[in-house]
């Protein structure tokens, strides 16, 4: 007696190429989801639309809480050199605008994407302002900060870090002011947290991010 075939393969080993099916098509995914929960979280950007981060998968990111009128904000001319000498490496910033430490973030969204061309030729994205902390705090700063509830601080400014920390509220793993920074790998980890006193060019920062552009 004759057994059907499928594309040549005989029926014993059909059960194979079923399990292999069933790895594929509901295994990797839920892995993948397991394994990064940041991409599953949505931003809007400045216009109001809605992103995904997982279209970023697979890019090293560099999350960062910014204001335009912190006497941090030059930060955000080293920023754009980091971005500029590493985004053909697979680097991509992402800043989030917050208006919570001393209202230093009070315009709109369109007025802060204009300051950040305008002042420091910004190119990476810069999305719409969040809560980066409180009863209000987007998910993706819930995931960040309770993932990383420390930030690395060796290095930055003594007594900058003294005075943030005096201003320091609520959990120790809040946002401590604007300028603070997540390295996250290209599978979605959360590689480090760095204080806003370390700057973008900080050597253990540039160290860190060399070493995850050169993963696959």
């Amino acid at each position: 007696m004759k057994h059907s075939t499928l594309f040549g393969l005989k029926p014993q080993n059909l059960k194979g190429v079923k399990a292999l099916f069933f790895l594929v098509v509901y295994l990797s995914p839920m892995t993948l989801q397991a394994q990064s929960p940041l991409y599953q979280i949505s931003v809007n950007t400045a216009k109001g639309e809605a992103v995904s981060l997982s279209s970023y998968r697979g890019k090293v990111l560099i999350i960062v809480n910014v204001a335009s009128k912190c006497g941090l904000t030059p930060q955000y001319d080293a920023l754009q050199k980091l971005y500029s000498s590493y985004k053909d490496q697979g680097l991509v910033i992402l800043g989030f605008p917050a208006n919570q430490f001393l209202s230093q973030e009070p315009g709109s969204n369109d007025e802060i994407q204009q300051f950040c061309r305008l002042n420091y030729g910004v190119e990476f994205p810069v999305f719409a302002k969040i809560a980066v902390k409180g009863s209000q705090q987007h998910p993706l700063y819930t995931y960040l900060t309770k993932t990383q509830p420390k930030a690395y601080s060796e290095g930055g400014s003594g007594s900058l870090m003294k005075w943030l920390m005096k201003l320091k509220s609520g959990n120790s793993s809040d946002i401590s002011w604007n300028f603070e920074k997540f390295l996250i790998s290209r599978g979605g980890k959360i590689v480090e947290r760095f204080a806003p006193a370390i700057k973008p060019d900080d050597p253990y920062l540039v160290k860190l991010l060399q070493q995850e552009l050169k993963k696959p």
